[in-house]
């Protein structure tokens, strides 16, 4: 249940960093930073057994 929900999380996070909008094109890459941190840090913990 608890993967579902981070699954569900993730995606929407992810569509969210997309600069499709012409404000967002001068973020950088902040968001998708920060997006891929917390992938790395999810992936981190399902392989040893955290979540």
């Amino acid at each position: 249940m608890l993967h579902t929900i981070l699954l569900i999380i993730l995606i929407l996070l992810l569509l969210g960093v997309v600069p499709t909008w012409p404000y967002s094109r001068t973020w950088g890459y902040w968001p998708s930073g920060g997006v891929g941190l917390l992938l790395i840090i999810l992936l981190i913990l399902s392989l040893t057994g955290r979540i």
